[in-house]
C-alpha cells in the first residue's frame, strides 16, 4: 500500500478522533454548566427530650392540736385574770376589776395557746420532682435559592451545596453526589 494513503488515513482517523471528544466537551454549547447558588438557609427542628428532675425538700409540719379552740388557754387565763383583778378596788369597783381581768385573762391565754400551738412543729424531708425539657437541635436540611441564566429557583437539599449546583447536559440540577 502506499505510503501517503496510509498517512492519510491516519490522519484522518485522528482529526476525526479530535472532533468527536472536543464535541462531547460541548465546548461549543452556550448553555451554563452549574446553577448559582443564591443563598442556603438552614432548616433546624428543636427537639424537647423529657426528664425528671428531684430534689429533696424540707416540710415543716404543725403537730396535731386536742384543743383547736383554744378553750383551755382562754379558760386558766380568765381565772388567772380574775383573780388578778379581784386584788384591785372595793365593793362595785372590786366586781368590775374581777370581770375586766377575767376578759382581758381570757383574751390572753386564748392568744398564748395558738402561739404555743403554732410552734409546736416538726420537719421532715421529702423528694419533690418535676419534668424538665433539654432542648436540642437536629438539622433537617437546606433552603437553597439558586440562579440559572435569568431565572430563579427554590429546593430543599440534604446539605449544604457550597456556591454552585451542577447541572446535567438538559440543564437540570444534578442532586445527588454523582455527576
Amino acid at each position: 500500500m502506499n505510503k501517503s494513503l496510509l498517512a492519510g488515513v491516519g490522519i484522518g482517523i485522528a482529526a476525526a478522533s479530535g472532533i468527536a471528544a472536543v464535541a462531547g466537551l460541548d465546548v461549543f454549547s452556550s448553555s451554563p454548566k452549574y446553577a448559582q447558588v443564591v443563598a442556603a438557609s438552614p432548616i433546624n427542628e428543636t427537639i424537647k427530650t423529657p426528664r425528671q428532675e428531684c430534689r429533696t425538700v424540707s416540710v415543716t409540719h404543725r403537730r396535731p392540736v386536742q384543743d383547736e379552740n383554744k378553750i383551755a388557754g382562754s379558760v386558766l387565763g380568765a381565772v388567772a385574770g380574775g383573780v388578778l383583778g379581784h386584788q384591785f378596788g372595793g365593793g362595785r369597783g372590786r366586781d368590775v376589776a374581777t370581770v375586766a381581768g377575767a376578759l382581758a385573762g381570757g383574751y390572753a391565754g386564748n392568744q398564748v395557746q395558738g402561739n404555743l400551738q403554732d410552734r409546736d412543729t416538726y420537719t421532715t424531708n421529702r423528694q419533690r420532682c418535676q419534668t424538665v425539657y433539654d432542648k436540642s437541635q437536629k438539622l433537617l436540611g437546606y433552603d437553597v435559592t439558586y440562579k440559572i441564566g435569568d431565572q430563579q429557583g427554590k429546593i430543599r437539599m440534604d446539605h449544604d451545596p457550597g456556591t454552585k449546583i451542577p447541572l446535567d447536559r438538559n440543564g437540570q440540577l444534578v442532586l445527588n453526589d454523582q455527576a
